[in-house]
């Protein structure tokens, strides 16, 4: 009898060629999309919204266009060669491997702590008088004990469902917003306004997600796409899926802006979050603040489903990368599964240690950090795809042409330039 994995690699078959047959293949791309739309984009948009109006869209617009193109890159680099980034990563050095081994542990602290934490924040404002801390540790353990027993075939399934979900209640609300406008005047010009710089990092950072775009290769896998006929497909699928994230992004910053901005009320502190949603509902009425709070929980649920999943397949594959080297050997991408044992010690990591941090009381610190933290890992994922994909291990067609080289140096000359800006704030003010 086949497996679950097995039935979704036969059923993927040949790349369509069509514009109707490419949108019923679409998957991993959803799981990226809702991966990514969750809490970093729902915390960091609205805190923008909420400060500077609509002044930092274009970060919004930057980040989604900055996690295309990486996500395109990890993509085109597995089809291509048949290896997943992490492989690719490796062949730089051990001062790679080290690196990111460091880093993929502390990252499941942070953001295993920041994502259940926001879903409380959420789940307390439907439910007044509820517990916090217990609806985060309940948060963590429906995505433990989902990720647990569950396969890529009910991943996709649910985050298809819960992307339903978020974009008919989060994208209705920022379209009666938008019938509604009230009468203040919103700059669309391009800016980094004054002690701006660590929230348009985490802008950027939260937009779309950040070490979770590596997991694209390992959710590619398990649909089955293997090889370089599969790569119109792909950029069709990532394409589609940033598209979404995008939009979703905006959708909340047009909410935040337009509700908060100008008000004096912050979302910097954890009852100014559940201030959105409240002002949502004083202007619109009840039904219309538990609809907004419907699709907020769906899409920071997402964010627990597919990290849980798809960084304990990374971790997974980082531990049998220091195996292979410690044996001389390579095994293939087969070899590492939901059932490894390294795969679910890790997904224990991102689950039960976190909880810890929820003794400070400040989810959206926590969430900020993460923003920040993803964000420092983009530039170093720039110029490790600037390697990879101009290397001799891609065949000529497949490497990046003068487009996507630019693109990538442009996306490290960009974080220089935000760096750079606040340092001159600093010194000179």
């Amino acid at each position: 009898m086949k497996s679950e994995l097995e039935e979704t690699r036969s059923d993927a078959g040949q790349p369509p060629k069509t514009f109707g047959k490419k949108l019923r293949f679409i998957g991993p791309g959803l799981i990226v999309a809702a991966t990514g739309v969750g809490a970093g984009d729902f915390i960091m948009a609205s805190i923008a919204g909420a400060t500077y109006g609509w002044a930092l869209m274009w970060a919004v617009i930057a980040g989604t266009a900055i996690k295309l193109i990486l996500s395109e890159g990890i993509g085109r680099w597995y089809l291509a060669t048949g290896k997943t980034f992490l492989q690719g990563w490796h062949s730089l050095g051990w001062w790679a491997t080290a690196y990111f081994g460091i880093y993929v542990v502390i990252f499941g602290i942070v953001y295993g702590a920041a994502v259940p934490a926001v879903s409380a924040l959420v789940l307390t404002a439907m439910f007044p008088g509820s517990i916090f801390w217990l609806w985060a540790v309940l948060s963590a353990l429906a995505g433990f004990i989902l990720v647990w027993f569950g396969r890529y075939g009910f991943l996709e399934k649910a985050m298809t469902v819960l992307i339903g979900v978020m974009f008919i209640t989060v994208i209705g609300s920022a379209v009666l917003i938008l019938a509604n406008l009230g009468t203040v005047a919103y700059s669309f010009a391009p800016s980094v306004p004054e002690g701006s710089f660590v929230r348009i990092l985490g802008i950027i950072g939260g937009v779309g997600g950040t070490i979770t775009l590596t997991c694209y290769s390992y959710w590619i896998h398990s649909k089955g796409w293997k090889g370089k006929q599969w790569i119109p497909m792909m950029r069709f699928d990532i394409t589609s899926a940033f598209i979404i994230t995008g939009i979703f992004a905006i959708a909340i910053l047009i909410i935040a802006a337009e509700l908060l901005f100008g008000t004096g009320t912050t979302i910097e502190g954890n009852d100014g979050l559940l201030g959105l949603a409240d002002a949502y509902g004083e202007r619109f009425g009840e039904a219309a603040r538990w609809a907004l709070l419907i699709g907020i929980w769906a899409a920071i649920f997402t964010s627990i489903l597919g990290p849980w999943h798809g960084i304990s397949y990374l971790f997974a594959d980082f531990v049998r990368i220091l195996r292979d080297s410690k044996r001389h050997e390579t095994s293939s991408h087969e070899s590492i599964s939901e059932k490894d044992t390294s795969f679910r010690i890790y997904l224990a990591w991102m689950t039960f240690p976190p909880m810890l941090l929820l003794l400070f009381q400040q989810p959206l610190a926590v969430v900020l950090v993460y923003g920040v933290l993803g964000a420092v890992f983009m530039p170093l994922l720039s110029v490790g795809l600037l390697y990879l994909l101009n290397s001799k291990r891609v065949e000529p067609g497949y490497r990046n042409g003068k487009v996507n080289n630019t693109l990538l140096v442009l996306i490290v000359l960009f974080f220089a330039y935000l760096a750079g800006s606040e340092l001159l704030q600093t010194m000179f003010g």
